[in-house]
């Protein structure tokens, strides 16, 4: 008896193993067109997906025979990407901007004035007037506005109107008087400009933030609002991830909270604004990093913007004479600030505009990171260098970040500021590329369109939705729909130490892919902009679908 029962169980054992068994998994994606973006940049038609991560890519056969899903995706042959990341944005002040005056797309002065006054009509209460999004650049007269109407419309209630870039701003007298700036202010880093001795109403960089001091305070329920809105937007443009460059420590455990409790799903790399409560706190704490957030890096202004000439120049600017910018931040305050972070674990993420303030933020790079490795300090825009310059990058300590539509929203007037000669080394991609290895790509919303299609256009086409400049802006610099992408994915990981958990369609890394309605990376060329997001899914889960 005892031996039948021996050979019953080895029986059954082999007949056990000769069984197939399936693995139970959360999600399966088959029948895809899906660009992993891996070492090989290679094409899958699946992948499995459990606990918010991918375990396997490989073909539809190979996957539906050995895993059983709760759910299967069948994409029918539609494109797949991975989730896309936005290199550097700002992400809250879009929430902010849509509740104030928009002003993108002003032809002139009298628009903006037109669109205050129906602001001022649905919001009678308000009393202070903020908005943003003008550009002269684009109106008839390329001339900085003066206060004058403002003061005659709005006479006794603040108005304080942002440029386009953030650089630069329009105020009435009494957004000056509640700031305290008369004829005598003085501030480092920019420019309050007069004209025959009286205030013009024009801020240039750090005296807007002695204006900016005095606005009214954003309470939590308006903060909470301006971040669900705008991923709201980002997620339906197919963004999984993105850089918020520059934000204050509030607002960054706001966001750890509301991520934590599962009302904000995208994933933020947050810069931390350069200011001593923020720098003291999390220097101190050490890199704050969850699956969702992450916070291990400095943002500095190091000059202003082109389009305000606040960046700084080696040479004056072509359309005004010995003018060159100005540095927001003081040398010696910069090197100091460089020291203290390369002693930390903290990245330094610099803006740099004009080819002197690339010149001064590369030097102090290349001089403090000499003995160390793998730092990934970025220079945030690396806009205009001096050809000379490029070879500082090193794709390992330095990294450029550069946001292709400022490209093509500038070359209309880029000439006039920099020149032909040197506007040769203006946005140029190709070449950044080709120093460091890689470049992260990214948009700076909302100073340009969150729509990261329009990235992808602008750096491959360099050209505007009308298909100027016929074969593009300085078309050297273009880049290819594979650099492009990886710029906009693994690059951009790897610029925030993330490249291991994110950027590709790889086992081990986190499920956020999205679908789209056509292929970016084979349609013509001018098709691209059309591209629409059918699905975004963020650790496996959909969180946005086309309606």
């Amino acid at each position: 008896m005892k031996y039948l029962v021996i050979v019953l169980l080895f029986t059954l054992n082999l007949i056990a193993l000769g069984c197939k068994s399936e693995e139970q998994v959360d999600l399966l994606v088959i029948n895809a067109n899906a660009y992993t973006v891996d070492e090989d940049f290679s094409m899958a038609e699946a992948f499995a997906v459990t606990d918010g991560k991918i375990i396997q890519v490989g073909t539809t056969s190979d996957l539906t025979a050995k895993y059983s899903a709760e759910e299967v995706l069948d994409v029918q042959g539609k494109t797949i990407l991975p989730g896309l990341i936005d290199a550097h944005a700002h992400l809250y002040n879009l929430g902010l901007k849509l509740s104030r005056v928009d002003l993108d797309g002003t032809v002139s002065y009298k628009d903006v004035i037109s669109r205050i006054q129906a602001f001022q009509k649905k919001y009678p209460k308000t009393k202070y007037i903020i908005g943003r999004g003008w550009d002269q650049n684009d109106w008839d007269s390329k001339e900085f506005p003066t206060k004058d109407t403002l003061d005659l419309l709005f006479p006794d209630i603040p108005v304080a109107l942002t440029r386009i870039d953030g650089h630069a701003m329009i105020v009435n007298q009494a957004a000056l008087d509640k700031a305290g700036i008369d004829e005598t202010t003085e501030i480092f880093g920019g420019e309050i400009q007069k004209k025959e001795g009286k205030l013009t109403g024009i801020l240039i960089d750090n005296p807007m933030g002695t204006l900016k001091a005095t606005f009214p305070e954003i309470d939590k329920e308006a903060q909470i609002r301006a971040l669900k809105s705008a991923e709201e937007i980002a997620i339906s443009l197919g963004l999984t991830s993105l850089v918020d460059a520059g934000l204050n420590s509030d607002v960054i455990h706001l966001i750890d909270t509301l991520q934590q409790n599962g009302d904000l799903k995208l994933r933020i790399y947050a810069m931390l604004s350069n200011n001593e409560k923020n720098i003291s706190e999390f220097l101190e704490s050490g890199i704050l990093k969850t699956d969702r957030l992450n916070v291990r890096s400095i943002k500095v202004y190091a000059d202003g913007a082109l389009g305000s000439r606040g960046a700084v120049l080696k040479e004056p600017y072509s359309d005004l004479d010995h003018h060159f910018g100005s540095m927001i931040i003081d040398l010696d305050e910069f090197q100091a600030l460089a020291e203290r972070i390369q002693k930390s674990d903290f990245q330094m993420n610099t803006h740099a505009i004009g080819d002197s303030a690339n010149y001064v933020v590369l030097e102090t790079y290349d001089e403090l990171l000499k003995k160390d490795s793998d730092k990934r300090w970025r220079v945030e825009h690396a806009q205009v260098m001096d050809d000379s310059d490029f070879g500082y990058f090193d794709g390992e300590n330095s990294i450029p970040s550069v946001q292709p539509t400022h490209a093509t929203s500038d070359m209309y007037w880029a000439e006039d500021r920099l020149g032909a000669e040197r506007v040769q080394y203006a946005y140029a991609y190709q070449t950044l590329l080709q120093e460091a290895g890689k470049v992260a790509l990214g948009t700076d919303f909302p100073i340009e369109k969150v729509n990261p299609f329009l990235t992808f256009y602008a750096a491959v086409a360099r050209q505007d939705l009308e298909h100027y400049p016929e074969g593009g802006f300085n078309p050297d610099e273009k880049l290819t729909r594979e650099q492009t992408l990886k710029g906009m994915t693994i690059w951009a990981a790897f610029a925030n130490f993330e490249e291991n958990e994110k950027g590709s369609l790889e086992a081990g890394k986190f499920a956020d892919f999205i679908i789209v309605d056509q292929n970016p990376m084979q349609v013509e060329e001018h098709q691209i902009p059309k591209t629409k997001v059918l699905a975004t899914y963020i650790d496996g889960e959909k969180v946005y679908e086309l309606k």
